[in-house]
């Protein structure tokens, strides 16, 4: 397997800003897909648990994660976490075993 770097972030909206956490990840979609190193950039929400919503992040390595948290378009939402979410984001590093 590749050393691509790999998460899945998880992220929850607090009461009554599910919506607005919704609106500020979908922004982040297409310039993250626009990053040098992204490989695949994709969100979704949790069916049974309104509010929580997962972000698969893939990148060609870890560099290339790192500088996707220096982009403007990132510290623009990381600016708003403590308004938007109940808990800091929860980042599950991972491995791919197959294809």
């Amino acid at each position: 397997m590749k050393n691509n770097y790999i998460t899945m972030a998880v992220l929850k909206a607090k009461s009554g800003k599910r919506e607005k956490l919704r609106e500020e990840l979908l922004k982040l979609i297409t310039p993250t897909r626009k990053e040098e190193g992204c490989l695949e950039y994709i969100l979704f929400e949790d069916k049974n648990q309104a509010s929580t919503f997962y972000m698969r992040e893939a990148f060609k390595d870890y560099k290339a994660f790192e500088a996707h948290g220096n982009t403007a378009h990132f510290k623009n939402f990381a600016s708003q976490i403590n308004e938007l979410m109940l808990e800091p984001i929860q980042l599950i590093e991972l491995e791919q075993v197959s294809n």
